[in-house]
């Protein structure tokens, strides 16, 4: 389509997630450098961590496309993923993909196909394209895509609708998820459209309210824009002005050696969503996941159940954590970059989602994991977001600690516990 709407302006102008950095704009890429005093060229190592060439190829996922899902403002693409036997009144869970990518990547890579099998549910894909983004990034930082009722975030609830009306599925059920641009854009469609998802999993996204242009939404993947709960909070409910709930729970999925969107995205995206629900910033319980030890942190609600969890992943880059396997607790496949050899996130977002047939919760004081700590200039703990900086000073977030001068020469070795508070370790770190 031509560039001349206000939510679908020149493809030159947008950032993106998800691919090689060397193809964006160089004058804007020149000033982002600039700005930012740092390389916009993620490691050549974590990109070839994100590929398995030594795997055996898949098969592509079956991904039925529809047409005429509605009036389709946003200029998307509709596909579904449907089981064999989808019971009625179905679960449905919306996939975004990341730039570059497509939703035929998206499902041969994710892993949600599996357990859409496995438990019933129906999952919709949908795709942008380079008609409204040069890189295939969801426009999560325009206005005109972001607002209710308008451009992309309009036409994937219209998407919803067309599920229930043409599959079935229960409107009290929809989920959605999305990793890197679409986990900004999952942040979109909870905040605005939090009477249609019951729940939502960021994967390397971005809180809701951050990016509004093309300068604010690099800004806001790196290093990250630091705001109070409650400012965080009200960007999310106007939004949706007068909505008074319930709100949607949300997961939040985060490699910790994220090198384009940076980890204090995650600890921004639970101060968004825990001041939302209502419930303070301080977790009611952790627990560690996986083989890996993914660190889990749950917020529980007045009433018991969570609404909140933040899941940060030990040791990847910037990616969908995938577990390759036909084991219970594995999915996925590597074979495509930005799909990260790990722990398989969808298994844990499909419980999350309470569509894997459990309803029992952890015990409530489960054993506390051994604390994590990190060895760091005070630059990179700012950046990873383990730290802020006021004054040309940094301080360890939750704590407050001054840590000295924000810079790369002066080094500290940070202890996390409980976790999202930071103090300086003085022997108690290995």
């Amino acid at each position: 389509m031509p560039y001349v709407t206000p939510s679908h302006p020149a493809p030159s102008r947008r950032p993106r997630f998800g691919g090689p950095w060397s193809r964006l704009v160089p004058t804007l890429a020149a000033a982002v450098t600039l700005a930012t005093g740092a390389a916009l060229a993620p490691p050549a190592a974590e990109a070839q961590a994100a590929v398995a060439p030594t795997e055996a190829p898949r098969a592509a996922a079956a991904l039925e496309r529809v047409g005429n899902f509605g009036a389709n403002p946003g200029a998307l693409t509709m596909y579904v993923h449907r089981p064999a036997a989808l019971p009625a009144n179905a679960p449905v869970v919306v996939a975004l993909h990341g730039c570059t990518q497509s939703a035929q990547v998206y499902a041969d890579n994710s892993g949600l196909n599996t357990f859409a099998d496995r438990h019933g549910f129906l999952v919709v894909y949908a795709e942008t394209t380079t008609a409204n983004n040069a890189n295939k990034c969801f426009n999560w930082f325009q206005p005109g895509d972001t607002r209710r009722g308008q451009g992309e975030a309009a036409s994937i609830r219209q998407m919803v609708a067309h599920a229930t009306a043409a599959y079935g599925t229960d409107p009290a059920r929809a989920q959605v998820t999305g990793l890197s641009a679409g986990g900004a854009m999952t942040s979109v469609m909870l905040a605005a459209y939090p009477e249609v998802f019951a729940a939502g999993a960021v994967v390397a996204g971005i809180p809701y309210g951050c990016g509004v242009d093309v300068v604010s939404a690099f800004s806001c993947m790196s290093p990250g824009a630091d705001r109070t709960p409650a400012a965080w909070a009200q960007a999310v409910r106007d939004a949706h002005p007068g909505f008074a709930g319930p709100w949607p729970r949300v997961a939040v999925w985060h490699g910790d050696n994220d090198p384009t969107v940076a980890p204090r995205n995650a600890d921004e995206l639970r101060d968004q969503w825990t001041a939302v629900h209502g419930i303070g910033q301080t977790p009611s319980r952790t627990s560690t996941l996986g083989p890996n030890n993914t660190r889990r942190s749950e917020y529980v609600s007045a009433g018991g159940q969570t609404a909140v969890e933040v899941n940060k992943v030990p040791g990847i880059g910037h990616g969908t954590p995938v577990a390759p396997g036909s084991g219970p607790e594995q999915c996925g496949s590597t074979g495509t970059q930005h799909f990260i050899a790990s722990i398989c996130s969808s298994y844990w977002i499909t419980e999350f989602f309470g569509l894997d047939g459990t309803t029992t919760e952890p015990p409530t004081d489960p054993p506390a994991p051994p604390a994590a700590c990190w060895t760091a200039s005070n630059y990179e703990h700012v950046r990873t977001g383990r730290a802020t900086t006021t004054g040309g000073y940094v301080y360890a977030k939750g704590s407050g600690q001054n840590l000295g001068l924000y810079n790369t020469f002066v080094t500290h070795t940070l202890k996390e516990s409980p976790a999202g508070h930071y103090t300086i370790a003085t022997g108690s770190c290995p």
